[in-house]
């Protein structure tokens, strides 16, 4: 009895608090944003005791600006309007298919959309996103048949820590039918500033993989995303200690890739059901990834046969020619190389094109426009996977 009336009690204190929450939505018409309609898209923020808002993100017009000596486009703010009801607005043309990031300035402070769910994280920033349809983006959006993607914990001691990787499985790979079959896989490594989580979260890496097999433009295959950087055991939101890493010490310059094909394939091997052979395993990677991805493929020739670095870039010296002509002597099956026209990577790009074509190794040169955006990334995913393992 004591019980019970002290829990009838607790409802009573607490009620009023309920009650307040609710009375934040009572009587209030519902405020959507971002909205897309009839060829426009409309913004809106509730804060009606803001002086000043105004809208920034990638679809909106560029202005030149120099940071740490590299001249780049940042996006020129855009002034929103107050209505009677406290909400500020903006409404433009609906943006070419893509996928954006956007967030306020709230007089004079960065915030994110508090109506959007949808959001990234890039590095140590949060952002609000918003996909606009149509057939760039189509691979963008969920697929009626999904994948899985784990977060798996292994020992490395190459590296001497505890770490984390991403692994997406294709869809029916945990079907009963087909506990008998094996897959081929993808190393897929991102770039510098990011973690394994980065590819499933900016580069919308399970959605695309889900789209190409179910429309049958892909083969099911497994796609391994791991943490990058040496130092770290996983993600920075996960608060672990992290060891300091010299990436120009020759003592420990290529421990990274080393820990890759010492500790991290052979786990996936043990762990997944693979197919183990150079001809059922792809390696890509974007910038610094780019880099990770010319310097396993080159140390490790025997393990790939197909190579897809991107935006990158690299330099003729006698270290990287030799590893191309590793390649080339072991054979490979495809050599993909993809890179903005305004990326500042593009001039190593035309260099990597150049020691590719001196040694006489097969390669394709995906140059499209644009600089070293995840716009790009995302789109030389959706072109090279259809292309492994066939």
């Amino acid at each position: 009895m004591k019980r019970l009336l002290a829990i009838l009690f607790a409802i009573c204190l607490t009620w009023p608090l309920y009650a307040q929450e609710l009375s934040n939505f009572a009587n209030r018409e519902q405020v959507v944003s971002p909205e897309i309609k009839e060829g426009k898209i409309t913004f809106r923020l509730v804060a009606p005791e803001a002086k000043t808002v105004q809208l920034t993100g990638g679809f909106m017009p560029t202005k030149k600006v120099t940071y740490n000596n590299r001249e780049m486009d940042v996006p020129v703010p855009a002034d929103m309007t107050k209505n009677g009801q406290g909400v500020w607005e903006l409404t433009m043309d609906l943006p070419q298919p893509d996928l954006y990031t956007y967030n306020f300035i709230l007089d004079g402070v960065s915030v994110n959309d508090p109506l959007n769910v949808l959001q990234q994280r890039d590095g140590v920033r949060y952002l609000s996103i918003v996909i606009i349809p149509g057939e760039f983006t189509a691979n963008y959006f969920e697929a009626n048949q999904r994948g899985n993607l784990r977060k798996v914990w292994y020992d490395s001691p190459t590296l001497q820590l505890n770490r984390r990787m991403y692994v997406y499985t294709p869809y029916g790979y945990d079907d009963p039918k087909n506990a008998g079959k094996r897959y081929p896989v993808l190393y897929l490594f991102h770039g510098a500033g990011g973690d394994e989580d980065a590819w499933s979260n900016m580069g919308r890496a399970c959605q695309i993989l889900d789209n190409l097999i179910e429309k049958g433009k892909a083969e099911p295959m497994i796609v391994v995303m791991p943490n990058g950087n040496p130092g770290q055991q996983a993600a920075k939101t996960l608060q672990l200690p992290e060891k300091p890493f010299v990436w120009n010490d020759p003592a420990t310059r290529n421990s990274y890739i080393h820990s890759v094909a010492k500790d991290v394939i052979p786990y996936i091997d043990s762990h997944f059901r693979t197919l183990t052979d150079k001809a059922h395993r792809a390696v890509a990677g974007l910038s610094m990834g780019g880099g990770h991805t010319l310097a396993l493929s080159g140390n490790y020739p025997e393990m790939f046969d197909y190579i897809c670095p991107l935006s990158c870039g690299s330099q003729d010296t006698p270290e990287n020619n030799a590893l191309l002509a590793n390649i080339k002597k072991t054979g490979y099956k495809l050599y993909w190389v993809g890179c903005g026209d305004a990326d500042f990577a593009y001039p190593g790009t035309q260099v990597l094109d150049k020691m590719l074509t001196k040694q006489g190794m097969e390669h394709t040169m995906f140059i499209s426009g644009g600089g070293h955006t995840w716009t790009n990334w995302r789109y030389y995913l959706n072109n090279f996977v259809p292309l492994l393992f066939k």
